[in-house]
């Protein structure tokens, strides 16, 4: 292999730079994971992801990633047979929605302009629909499509199916947008919620966190699914003593509690405006260069990630290989419908202005070299959203 000067620029919307911070805390010992240290530790993390996830009620850290963190939440509170209401928002909705199939969960996949936010009036018709015979238990509803950069009202979602009387619970994947946009489990009314350790977290992957409100709880007490290693009261009873009932990612476990410090240094407010002001300001660009952002509307567009459509006759991979090899920039791939069509640029995480500014010079070069018809003037438009 041949050295490469420079740091590698990872602009994925996940995995996302890992800060040297999280890194060096990575890296100390690995202590007695039934010894007084750990248990003070893990108090700490429980305590701190609380806050994060803006709840009082139950968290869990699991060694998994976010699709493991599907398979918690389904385990935990639903039997086969239940039957639950998904839509096509994209790739990771319905790669959720197979899991709880698979787990023989009635999942009544429904279809969605994946371009467009989620609507509440779309949620509360489909439960009057698709609940006639049967109750709906659960509505699966993602807050940020990482395949697509579309972030869905969680909020006015879970409004409305207060309002409406319906027993069903919501769960929301939260894995791209869990410090990054604004989520408020407790306020909001979620029932789960499901994210990562390697997007807004900043950790590499390999943790996997939840949120579990009073209901889901409730329902976890009569689900009966199989479950062992994702049992949610054998969690609670060890964590409760401040150890897990398995060997922990005690590393990993180390990472989270410097990312934890480092988001309440900055303030998640601050965290929150600037992932919008770096949103921003890539929208900017790919608007200056003449491209289309995948999100329809920009109210609606990722803080996390912006997908790019790439013009009819090119690839959108070759843009991304050009990129890789002449400026050692990963940017992410479309995935399922959208492969070859759409490229991602992730500006979440451990970022600041001049990172960004790299990354959407990089775009520009690669744009230019791959032959991708585009207009310049993209590096000032977003300057003019970074300086304004």
């Amino acid at each position: 292999m041949t050295y490469r000067s420079g740091r590698h620029f990872l602009q994925l919307p996940g995995p996302t730079n890992t800060p040297d911070r999280v890194l060096r805390a990575m890296s100390r010992a690995t202590i007695d994971h039934r010894g007084p240290d750990f248990k003070g530790l893990t108090g700490r993390l429980l305590e701190g992801m609380r806050g994060v996830f803006k709840t009082e009620h139950a968290v869990f850290i699991y060694p998994a990633s976010g699709s493991g963190g599907w398979e918690v939440a389904i385990v935990n509170t639903l039997s086969a047979g239940d039957r639950v209401v998904a839509f096509e928002q994209g790739f990771f909705a319905r790669s959720w929605a197979k899991v709880a199939t698979r787990f023989g969960i009635d999942v009544h996949l429904l279809p969605w302009d994946a371009r467009r936010g989620l609507t509440a009036d779309a949620v509360t018709a489909a439960l009057g629909e698709h609940g006639r015979e049967t109750s709906v238990k659960a509505v699966f509803v993602v807050h940020n499509e990482t395949s697509t950069g579309v972030t869905t009202d969680i909020e006015a979602i879970a409004a409305a199916l207060r309002a409406s009387g319906h027993g069903a619970m919501l769960f929301v994947d939260a894995v791209s947008s869990l410090a990054v946009t604004d989520l408020r489990h407790d306020e909001w009314g979620i029932d789960v919620s499901v994210s990562g350790s390697q997007k807004g977290l900043m950790l590499p992957p390999g943790l996997a966190v939840l949120a579990a409100g009073p209901r889901a709880m409730e329902a976890h007490r009569t689900a009966t699914l199989p479950r062992s290693y994702w049992d949610w009261t054998e969690q609670l009873d060890f964590n409760g003593r401040g150890i897990f009932p398995y060997t922990p990612a005690t590393n990993l476990l180390y990472g989270l509690e410097e990312a934890l410090d480092m988001l309440r240094e900055e303030g998640l407010d601050r965290v929150f405006a600037r992932h919008d002001l770096f949103a921003r300001a890539t929208r900017a660009a790919v608007e200056a260069w003449g491209l289309d952002v995948f999100a329809l509307d920009p109210a609606e567009s990722s803080r996390a990630a912006t997908a790019v459509l790439v013009p009819d006759g090119h690839d959108a991979d070759v843009l991304r290989g050009e990129i890789l090899d002449r400026y050692d920039m990963s940017l992410g791939t479309g995935l399922g419908d959208y492969k070859g069509r759409v490229f991602r640029i992730g500006h979440l995480g451990d970022l600041n202005a001049l990172s960004l500014m790299g990354t959407l010079a990089g775009v520009e070069m690669g744009l230019r070299v791959a032959g991708v018809p585009h207009e310049p003037g993209g590096l000032d438009a977003a300057m003019d959203v970074l300086t304004e």
